[in-house]
Parts: C-alpha cells; sequence; structure tokens
C-alpha cells in the first residue's frame, strides 16, 4: 500500500556532564533531527516532510519546530506543539492517519528536555538561559479537560506522584498479595527495571539498584508520597531526546530507503475519556484503558503475533501494573526495554517518543519480533498502546475508544457533606508545605458520593504505613479524620 506509514529514521540523545557541556532542550531536539535524517540514508527526506509535531516540555520556546525546519532545510513545513494533557503517542497517530489519507507525505516527531542543565546551573551557580523564540506554532493542541478534580488539587497539588500512590493502594487492596508482599513486589520489579536501565546506552543510571533499597527510604531514597519513594518515581531531572521521521511507503521507495531501516505502525489506540482519580468507578481500574487494550490484543490474535516486545510507562509503579493487567502480561518485571522512567529517565511529556525509537531500533535488530509501546496522560487519566512491526502485515488501524468509555462509565460525584461517615478506597502519606506528615484519604459514603477526608494524627499516619487502610469504615467532621 504506497500510503501505509513508515518510520525510516531515528535518533535519540542523552548527556552527563558538567553545565558547559550539556545542551539546552532546542539544542537536543535539532542534533536528534539531525541523527534520524542520517539514519535515514537519504538527506532529500527533508523536501518530503510536511510537518514537525512536538509534545511541550518543561521549555518556554513557542515554536521550536520552525527553528529546527529552518536549521535542517525542510522545504515546507507546517509546525505543531502539544500540550501536557494530550497523549505523547497521539502525535505519532496524527501523523500515521494523514498519511494514510494521502493529506501528507511524512512527519518529524520530536521533543527533549534539558532539566539536568537546570539543575547544575544551580549546583555550578551558573546561568541558565535559553534560546529565545517568540513566534508561535501554527498549530497549538491542548486538551479538552481538566485532569484534576478542584477538592484534589486543594489536598495534593498538581504534582503526580500523590494520585498515582492512591491508585497504588487500591491495586495493593484488591491484589492477592499481603501488605507487605505487595510493596516488596513492586521493588522487585522495579529493580529489574534499574539492570536494564544500566545496560542501556541511553538510560540514566549506571548501576543497578537493589530491591531493599528501593523499598526502604533513605537520605538518597527519601519517601515522597506513601508507598514510594524517590526510586519509585519518574526521574525528569535529565538531558535527552528523541525523534522519528515516518512518511508513506511511497516516499520510502522513491528515496530508495533501505528495507533493514523501516519499521510499521500496524495498529494505536487511545483513551480520551477523562475522569478525575476521585471519581472513578474503580480507582485502580479504567474501562476505556482496557477497551484500548483490547482492540491491540485482538489484533494480534487475529494475525498470529505472538513474540512481543513490550515498553510499558513507567512513571510510577501502578501504571506499569494496570497496564500489564489490561494487556495480560504474566511476568511485567521484562516489560520495558529501556528500564522504566525512574532509572532510564522520563524527560517531561516526551517519555513515549524516547521509548518508542528505542523499540524501532529493537525491531530492527530482531526482525521476527513485535513491540507494544504504551502511553498515558495525567494521573493514569488517558492511556495509549502502539504496535509496531518490520513487516507491513495489515494496513494501519486506529481506534479511538472514548465514546464507548464514557457511554459505559460514568463518574462519581463529590459529596457536600463535611461531616459523617464513609469506605477508605484509597489514601496515602505526603507532607504539608511545613514538612509535617499528613494522609490524605478518598472516602465513598452510603449514598456513593467521594470525598476527601485529611489526618495529621502522628498514631494514624504510623498505622497506615504499616497495616492496609483501603476497605476500612471511618468517620470524619469537617473533612477531618475522627480518630
Amino acid at each position: 500500500m504506497d500510503t501505509a506509514p513508515v518510520v525510516i529514521g531515528i535518533g535519540d540523545i542523552q548527556q552527563k556532564d558538567n553545565f558547559d557541556n550539556l545542551d539546552e532542550a532546542l539544542v537536543l531536539m535539532n542534533k536528534v533531527t539531525e541523527a534520524a535524517i542520517n539514519d535515514c540514508g537519504n538527506k532529500n527526506i527533508v523536501n518530503y516532510l510536511d510537518e514537525i509535531r512536538i509534545p511541550k516540555g518543561y521549555w518556554k520556546y513557542r515554536d521550536p519546530g520552525k527553528w529546527i525546519a529552518n536549521k535542517n532545510n525542510f522545504s515546507k513545513t507546517k509546525t505543531y506543539v502539544t500540550k501536557i494533557g494530550v497523549l505523547q503517542q497521539n502525535l505519532i497517530n496524527s501523523a500515521c492517519k494523514k498519511i494514510l489519507s494521502g493529506e501528507i507525505n511524512g512527519s518529524l516527531i520530536v521533543g527533549g528536555e534539558s532539566r539536568y542543565k537546570r539543575t547544575k546551573a544551580l549546583i555550578e551557580k551558573k546561568d541558565y538561559e535559553e534560546t529565545e523564540l517568540n513566534i508561535n506554532p501554527d498549530f497549538y493542541i491542548k486538551a479538552k479537560d481538566d485532569l484534576y478534580a478542584d477538592i484534589e488539587k486543594k489536598e495534593l497539588g498538581m504534582m503526580a506522584v500523590g494520585y498515582y500512590s492512591i491508585i497504588e493502594s487500591s491495586l495493593r487492596a484488591r491484589s492477592s498479595k499481603s501488605f507487605n508482599q505487595h510493596h516488596d513486589y513492586i521493588a522487585k520489579f522495579y529493580s529489574e527495571f534499574s539492570k536494564i536501565a544500566s545496560k542501556n546506552d541511553v538510560g540514566w543510571i549506571d548501576n543497578p539498584i537493589k530491591p531493599d533499597e528501593i523499598l526502604n527510604s533513605s537520605n538518597i531514597n527519601p519517601e515522597i508520597a506513601f508507598p514510594y519513594n524517590k526510586f519509585h518515581c519518574s526521574s525528569w531531572n535529565v538531558n535527552q531526546a528523541a525523534g522519528l521521521i515516518i512518511c508513506s511507503s511511497k516516499v520510502a521507495d522513491l528515496l530508495n530507503i533501505d528495507k533493514s531501516k523501516r519499521v510499521y505502525l500496524l495498529a494505536s489506540s487511545e483513551n480520551n475519556f477523562m475522569i478525575p482519580t476521585l471519581l472513578r468507578p474503580n480507582l485502580s481500574k479504567s474501562y476505556g484503558m482496557n477497551l484500548a487494550a483490547e482492540f491491540i490484543l485482538n489484533i494480534c490474535k487475529e494475525n498470529n503475533i505472538s513474540e512481543i516486545i513490550y515498553d510499558l510507562y513507567s512513571c510510577f509503579p501502578a501504571a506499569v501494573e494496570m497496564f500489564g493487567e489490561a494487556l495480560k502480561i504474566k511476568n511485567i518485571s521484562q516489560s520495558s526495554i529501556t528500564g522504566g522512567m525512574s532509572f532510564a529517565g522520563g524527560p517531561l511529556n516526551s517519555y513515549v517518543l524516547n521509548s518508542t525509537v528505542q523499540m524501532i531500533r529493537k525491531i530492527r535488530s530482531e526482525e521476527n519480533k513485535y513491540g507494544i509501546v504504551t502511553g498515558i496522560s495525567g494521573m493514569m487519566t488517558k492511556q495509549s498502546f502502539a504496535l509496531w512491526g518490520k513487516r507491513n502485515l495489515i494496513n494501519y488501524s486506529f481506534k479511538d475508544v472514548s465514546e464507548e468509555a464514557e457511554n459505559h462509565e460514568v463518574p462519581y460525584k463529590i459529596s457536600s457533606e463535611t461531616s459523617g461517615e464513609g469506605n477508605i478506597i484509597g489514601y496515602t502519606v505526603i507532607k504539608n508545605e511545613e514538612s509535617v506528615k499528613k494522609a490524605v484519604i478518598y472516602i465513598e459514603d452510603v449514598n456513593k458520593n467521594r470525598n476527601i477526608i485529611t489526618s495529621e494524627n502522628k498514631e494514624v499516619i504510623e498505622s497506615m504505613e504499616i497495616n492496609e487502610w483501603v476497605g476500612k469504615w471511618i468517620k470524619f467532621k469537617n473533612l477531618l479524620l475522627i480518630v
């Protein structure tokens, strides 16, 4: 099929050095663009790239795409910047759908971060300055809805770790493992991830981390939001970038791109139906996510695809566990090719590009295998799945399950009661602005309405960190736990 979308060029980079030898994100993104062009084997590809899509990072550039296009002599290019809240996989899916319809010939998708350079600036007492880019992109894409309920933002803020740790408590409570066994299990499979990352040429850590070093909090692994310590959390203070070039098979043939370079996106799916964490019928299950996974699994079954390599999005352990459950993976300790976002690096809003580039590189070297890459936006709010392969077995197919998910999964309501009783459905322990530990507790009352209550009682918090509290029936007054 002439319009079948195919990846023909990839590039990625990582930098660890002193401040003066580190690049800003714009330069990193340009370097991987150059690498992807060179990887194609024909520099004339720049004449067929009709668009550049970039996920918005921590940087302030308005339109890095135009700068990159000018640097690399792209002849005609529309630029997109996609805000946080839109699935990173959506950039790839959108480009592939346009290629399939014949609307464009090819697309460059690139993203990157330089938070490590920012960190080194503070350590070395240097000034961090970004290139000023003040012209807007041709298209600026953003999500339609908010990621949080107001009451969640009030108690947990906007950092993801609190929300994911509450999701983790829900997973723990419904697992067959005991309280401590569940935490041991997480530490063990994350330790396996660290081994993979330490052998990854573009992985952030150099040495693996033992399970007990992950499980137990310490000076280098402080508790962030129970049960998560630092090593459970995505590491975003990295200098990393990745990019890929996708074009039609017709263009690939026209430019005589070597067959060994070609990897196809066979199918992808998205769930964009957004429910704030507190209001989900089940905190650790998503109907839409399972629909999106089922679409990919059915394609694998219909085409006898069994040898599959995975890279599950790994911002926190709960994400890996939920994806593993949806995809029916028996051993999630081998469900990452990068080594995970805690250890390989988790650049803000562009990790899926990193994992996709590494997946394509792996598939190139193992032709009989296929790869599934997953992604998330928000607090397990949206999910994506992508199936990659060396052989173009089927025409690219895409499914957005959002409407079906919305018709099935009805958000719960927030209770107006500030005093009463309820069942704990999830909880975490964080530190407030004064560094005092605070329990944040999600509850469901007899009317199936939801609320958040808190406690700073030391005995309660100590008990919550050694015993399971999910499932307890409690009383509260003025949204404070009654002890």
